[in-house]
This record gives structure tokens, sequence and C-alpha cells, in this order.
């Protein structure tokens, strides 16, 4: 009897779909040599199953500039992920709903390097406003807050 009871729990979890194992998330991330948090930020990400290629350079605003940032809204670095732009220390959900959604917009960013945002210390005193911008210069739009 014990056996046909373990053949049958045998079979129902041969039967039972396996969970899927995500795919690594690749990711270059552009940042000024002399900033730590985004190395912090890095670490947050691959926690989630991403893989970051960290790229220190010395014209990250020029990067910026060229990937459709926003002057005013610029963060601490540049990340290109799957054809978009991530700027800034944005959370992981709203990366991951980018990811999914694929809006028609050029990337999002989270500007300057607020508290308690992931990669920063301290403690986080509001939302964080994340914007979707577009290259073609159109004003930037309110994509998520957290």
């Amino acid at each position: 009897m014990k056996l046909t009871y373990r053949l049958a729990a045998l079979a129902l979890l041969v039967a039972a779909p396996l969970p899927a194992f995500a795919a690594t998330i690749n990711a270059v991330m552009y940042k000024n040599p002399q900033c730590s948090c985004c190395e912090s930020y890095a670490a947050y990400l691959e926690k989630y199953g991403f893989k970051i290629d960290i790229k220190p350079v010395n014209n990250l605003s020029q990067i910026s500039s060229d990937a459709g940032v926003p002057t005013d809204l610029e963060g601490c670095h540049t990340m290109m992920i799957d054809g978009y732009v991530v700027d800034g220390l944005v959370p992981v959900d709203i990366v991951r709903k980018l990811l999914t959604e694929r809006p028609a917009i050029t990337g999002i960013t989270l500007a300057g390097m607020p508290a308690g945002a992931p990669g920063m210390g301290g403690e986080k005193s509001g939302p964080f406003t994340v914007y979707a911008f577009t290259k073609d210069g159109k004003a930037p739009t309110v994509y998520a807050t957290e």
C-alpha cells in the first residue's frame, strides 16, 4: 500500500509542470568611476536575476544625453537593457514592469540620487517618481511611482 502512495506521489510530481527558470536579463551600465552607489545598485539588480556589465566612463552626461535622457532628469548612471534606457536608481519592480509592458518609449529615469533608493543609503522620505522619456523631445511623463 505504501508503494502505491509513493508511486502516486511520484506520478503527480512528474505530471506537474516545473517552475520556469527565468532567463538572465543582461544590461550594460555606464557610470562615473567615482560613484559607489552604482555598484550597489548593480548588486541589487543581480539579486533579481540581472547580469550587469559595469563600464566606468568620464563622459556620463554625454552618454545620457545621447540616450535621450532629459538633462534635468539624469540619474547617477545610464543603463542599456533589452532595447531600453534605464537611468538612475529605478526600483526593480518598475524595471520589470518596463520590460514586460514594452511601451513605445526610449526609457525611464529616476532623477538624482534620492535617499532610500536601491543602492543608496538613508531613509526613503516619500514616493519615488519614475519618468518615461522619448528621443523625440516630447515632455517626459510619469511612468510609475513607488
